[in-house]
């Protein structure tokens, strides 16, 4: 499970320092690819692999691309053209993409949060400003989108 906020910087190369406390758990490989609202989000190989039999079994298996629905064919398409495979090298850092560094208006600030199954790579102001909003809504949201006991 991945929990937390850190803010590591990108560097000149395109390169990020992943968190300390994941590099053990992303060493053996992750994929980085195009998350909602304008981030990246970062899965283990293993996670990856795992999200993409789901998308699969959800697509109905079996039948012919004509009858999956456009949105989500565009979906798939989006989702896995834009998805690289990473090696994090030595010092724990990965190379984000050029196009996955435009597509999420990513700086030299960068925040990866924790998202339980995944992390995610914001850019530091894109975060701030997605944060404001979506705090005031976690406040006064219930049950629908938690459990009760919290």
């Amino acid at each position: 499970m991945f929990l937390g906020t850190y803010t590591p910087s990108l560097d000149d190369k395109g390169r990020l320092i992943l968190p300390a406390r994941f590099r053990e758990e992303l060493a053996a490989g992750l994929v980085v690819t195009k998350g909602q609202e304008r981030c990246l989000a970062v899965w283990t190989a293993e996670g990856f692999a795992e999200l993409t039999a789901q998308m699969r079994s959800a697509s109905r298996p079996g039948a012919p691309d004509a009858a999956i629905g456009r949105s989500s064919r565009d979906y798939h398409r989006v989702f896995f053209a834009s998805a690289y495979d990473c090696q994090p090298d030595a010092q724990g850092r990965i190379v984000i993409p050029p196009p996955l560094r435009a597509y999420a208006g990513l700086s030299r600030e960068c925040v990866v949060i924790g998202a339980d199954t995944r992390l995610e790579v914001w850019d530091a102001a894109a975060w701030a400003d997605y944060l404001a909003g979506a705090e005031s809504a976690f406040s006064a949201s219930g049950s629908e989108a938690a459990p009760d006991q919290i």
